[in-house]
């Protein structure tokens, strides 16, 4: 399993807009993507491409999050699921 750790920089956080944009971006990936909190247990991770999963995980402005996913395609799903997290959404 892959995991990577990522700042969120959207100054909502992941909320709405944000949260809308990671949540189709990590379903296209076309891999298993799961979210949390860093410090959360794996197994408490949420879906990433699911918004609602995305806008109940709390996740502010500079908190930090793991992400993490598995099979062929994972590392390069990862890499740019955090390049997302760390570009201010709202912005886009």
């Amino acid at each position: 399993m892959s995991e990577r750790t990522a700042t969120v920089a959207s100054s909502s956080g992941l909320h709405a807009r944000p949260a809308s944009l990671f949540a189709e971006a990590a379903a296209e990936t076309g891999v298993e993507v799961t979210i949390a909190m860093a410090g959360t247990p794996a197994e408490d991770a949420m879906d990433a491409s699911s918004i609602l999963s995305l806008m109940t995980l709390g996740a502010e402005h500079g908190s930090e999050v793991v992400l993490r996913a598995e099979g062929d395609g994972a590392e390069a799903a990862l890499d740019t699921l955090v390049k997302m997290l760390e570009t201010d959404l709202d912005a886009v």
